[in-house]
């Protein structure tokens, strides 16, 4: 087993992914570019190569309950287990697309790929280890009809409640009846919530061992990137950070020293907690 840092990133074939591992691989350690579409990963990999890094490619879908535990496996057989993982892989959004024909995929990728990679690799977290998911700053309950604010009751719920909640948001998109029922209009709204709720759930059941060894569970908002997937959604980008730029910030969240306490079970941007009420 290896004595190197091992580091973690799903979805890292482009855009934000691709800047965390390039930036991850500057630190000692083994990072890992993880996709689930083998050329582009592939790719990805030998465009960082010629930069002078050496990222470890491997498969890795989200949305596949054996991919990610062949992944989990593969790393606790390997390295004994992770450092730091980054569970960055998130679905598009395409305005030509009705949300009842693509929120199934959605939450499937953004919030059931998150709750796959939790309970896949948060017990391979090594002592200092660092488990972040990307979010958003729209993950908070203030964007959400107050009706709803009990579904996502993050000092009693357990993450199978948040995984039967967001199936069911799910149908509600699909029968029509999602408005109604006072969800937002933009499916990316509910996902977002529903990954910070996990992430502060998660923190709150393994708030005795993180505090014994050193482990920090967050979400993160990188702010507003220059990517392709969020373009066609606002209509300044004047303000948004290349995805390079936007990276600093999670690396940072990322690679905290040892004996770090805080921000813990928090969704942090620019390096400072945003309030989840």
């Amino acid at each position: 087993m290896s004595a190197e840092k091992i580091m973690i990133v799903t979805g890292a074939n482009q855009g934000l992914g691709l800047a965390l591992v390039r930036q991850l691989c500057q630190q000692p350690a083994i990072v890992y570019l993880t996709a689930r579409d083998a050329a582009r990963g592939q790719a990805a990999t030998e465009q960082l190569q010629q930069e002078g890094l050496q990222p470890a490619f491997h498969l890795l879908d989200v949305t596949d309950d054996q991919s990610v535990q062949d992944f989990a496996t593969h790393i606790h057989q390997q390295h004994g287990g992770a450092d730091v993982v980054i569970s960055n892989a998130a679905a598009r959004i395409s305005r030509d697309v009705a949300p009842a024909e693509q929120v199934a995929n959605f939450i499937n990728t953004n919030n059931h790929g998150t709750y796959r990679m939790v309970r896949a690799f948060a017990p391979l977290l090594k002592d200092g280890g660092r488990f972040l998911v990307v979010a958003s700053s729209f993950g908070r309950l203030r964007h959400l009809d107050t009706r709803l604010h009990p579904k996502f009751e993050v000092s009693r719920l357990s993450l199978e409640d948040i995984e039967h909640n967001m199936d069911e948001y799910v149908a509600a998109v699909q029968s029509g009846t999602a408005v109604e029922q006072g969800w937002p209009e933009w499916i990316n709204i509910p996902s977002k919530i529903g990954q910070v709720a996990s992430m502060k759930i998660l923190a709150r059941e393994m708030t005795d061992e993180a505090r014994q060894r050193d482990i920090l569970i967050n979400a993160v908002c990188p702010g507003l990137v220059d990517t392709e997937a969020s373009r066609p959604w606002f209509a300044d980008m004047s303000a948004a950070k290349s995805p390079d730029e936007a990276a600093q910030d999670v690396v940072w969240l990322a690679t905290l020293p040892p004996q770090t306490t805080a921000p813990y079970g928090e969704l942090v941007q620019y390096r400072r907690v945003l309030r989840w009420e």
